[in-house]
C-alpha cells in the first residue's frame, strides 16, 4: 500500500543511511523545507496564480541551468509550458554525449552547482553509474549510455587524477584502464564526508537523441522536446508540465522498457530498483475523472511531496487512481486528498497502469521550475 511506502521511506531518512557516512535528516525535521539554491526568480503575473491550500505561490526556477520557461504556451495546442536548459557536454566512448543536469544529493554541492538538494538520491548508490570528472580541462566521462540495458540517469560522481596528461581518457574503459594501471587516481567525489550521487538526464548520445513533437498537441506526442537538440548553442528545449503541489516538471526515462517507446524517452531498467532502496517519491495519474492535462488525459498528476522537500524525489513511483464512480469525480490537490480518496473507497489504486498491475515503474521526472498551480476544472 502507498502508505506503507510513505512510512518506510520516513524510517529510512530517520536512520540515517542515505549515502555512505549517513545523513541525519531527522537533526533538522523530516518535514521542514530546505532553504532552495537562490536563482533570480522569473515572476508571473500573481493574479495568474491559483495555489492549492498551503501551497506557495512564489514562482521560481530551482535548477541553475534554466535559461528560460513558460507557463504555457499560445505557440502549441498542447497544454504545456516549456523550459529550455544550458547542455553540458562529456565523451562516451570517444564520442559526444549530452546532459542536462538537475539534482544531487549532497548540499554543499547542490549550492555549488545551483542543483535541486535530493537526499533520497543517496540511497540509489547500487543503482549509480559512475560519472568521471577531471581536474584539467578535459570533458567528463559517463559511464553507460541509453540503448544500453543497464542504462541509468542517476550517476555517482568520480573524481579522476592525471599523472600523465597525453592519456586520451574519453571512455569508461579507458578511464579504468589506466587506474589499474596506476596511470591516474580514481576517488569519489566527496562532500562533506558523503559520496555525490546526480540526476543527469541523457539528451544526446552516440546514435540517439530525444525525439522532438512536431505538433505539440499532447502530453506525450512523440517526444518530450518542443525543439531539436542544439548543440550549436549549446541548449534543449523541454515540454514542461503542470503537477500538484506547486510544481512543473519534465520527463527524461522510465524503468519501464516496454513503454519507453510509447514515452518517447530512453528506457532505464536498473531505475527499477529505486523504488526498493528508498530513493522514490510517490506520484498518482488518473486514469478518469475530470478532463486536464495529465499523461491520461484527466487532471495534472499529485507528488506525494513538493519539489525541494526532503523526502521529494524525481524518480517517480508511479501509481494510477480511478475514480470508482466517474460521475462524483472532483480535483485532488494533494497526496493527503489522495489518501483520504482511497480511506473512502472513492477511488481505486494500481501500482503502475491498471495494465502493469501490480508491478510498478519508475519514471524521471526533474522539476525545474516551481509555481502555483493554474488547472482548475
Amino acid at each position: 500500500m502507498s502508505t506503507k511506502h510513505l512510512i518506510s521511506r520516513r524510517e529510512f531518512l530517520r536512520l540515517g543511511v542515505l549515502s555512505s557516512g549517513g545523513l541525519l535528516l531527522a537533526a533538522c525535521g523530516a518535514e521542514a523545507s530546505p532553504t532552495p539554491t537562490p536563482v533570480p526568480p522569473t515572476p508571473t503575473a500573481a493574479a495568474e496564480l491559483v495555489p492549492a491550500a498551503g501551497e506557495t505561490t512564489e514562482e521560481r526556477i530551482i535548477v541553475g541551468d534554466v535559461l528560460d520557461y513558460v507557463l504555457t504556451s499560445d505557440e502549441w495546442p498542447g497544454a504545456f509550458g516549456s523550459v529550455t536548459f544550458r547542455l553540458h557536454e562529456g565523451r562516451y566512448n570517444g564520442e559526444p554525449i549530452y546532459f542536462i543536469r538537475t539534482d544531487t544529493s549532497e548540499p554543499v554541492f547542490a549550492e555549488q552547482n545551483k542543483l535541486v538538494l535530493v537526499p533520497l538520491l543517496g540511497a540509489g548508490r547500487d543503482v549509480a553509474a559512475p560519472l568521471y570528472v577531471f581536474d584539467d580541462d578535459r570533458l567528463p566521462v559517463i559511464g553507460r549510455t541509453p540503448g544500453e540495458d543497464n542504462f541509468t540517469s542517476l550517476f555517482q560522481i568520480k573524481r579522476v587524477t592525471v599523472n600523465d596528461d597525453s592519456l586520451a581518457l574519453d571512455s569508461a574503459e579507458a578511464v579504468e584502464q589506466a587506474a589499474a594501471d596506476g596511470q591516474v587516481t580514481i576517488e569519489e567525489e566527496i562532500s562533506e564526508g558523503r559520496s555525490v550521487f546526480v540526476n543527469y538526464p541523457i539528451v544526446k548520445w552516440p546514435g540517439g537523441e530525444l525525439s522532438v513533437d512536431e505538433e505539440k498537441a499532447e502530453y506525450l506526442g512523440t517526444g518530450q522536446l518542443v525543439a531539436p537538440v542544439n548543440t550549436g548553442d549549446m541548449t534543449v528545449t523541454f515540454k514542461l508540465h503542470e503537477c500538484f503541489p506547486g510544481s512543473r516538471y519534465i520527463v527524461t526515462d522510465t524503468s519501464i522498457a516496454a513503454m519507453a517507446p510509447m514515452m518517447s524517452v530512453p528506457a532505464s531498467p536498473p531505475n527499477e530498483q529505486l523504488m526498493e532502496s528508498g530513493a522514490t517519491d510517490e506520484i498518482w495519474v488518473f486514469a478518469n475523472g475530470i478532463p486536464g492535462s495529465g499523461v491520461m488525459g484527466f487532471q495534472p498528476a499529485i507528488f506525494d511531496n513538493q519539489a525541494g522537500q526532503p523526502i521529494w524525489s524525481p524518480f517517480w513511483n508511479h501509481f494510477t487512481l480511478r475514480w470508482n464512480d466517474e460521475s462524483a469525480a472532483r480535483v485532488l490537490r494533494s497526496s493527503a486528498e489522495v489518501r483520504a480518496a482511497l480511506e473512502a473507497g472513492e477511488v481505486e489504486e494500481f501500482n503502475g497502469t491498471p495494465d502493469s498491475h501490480p508491478t510498478g515503474f519508475v519514471v524521471n521526472c526533474p522539476v525545474p521550475v516551481l509555481a502555483a498551480n493554474t488547472f482548475n476544472a
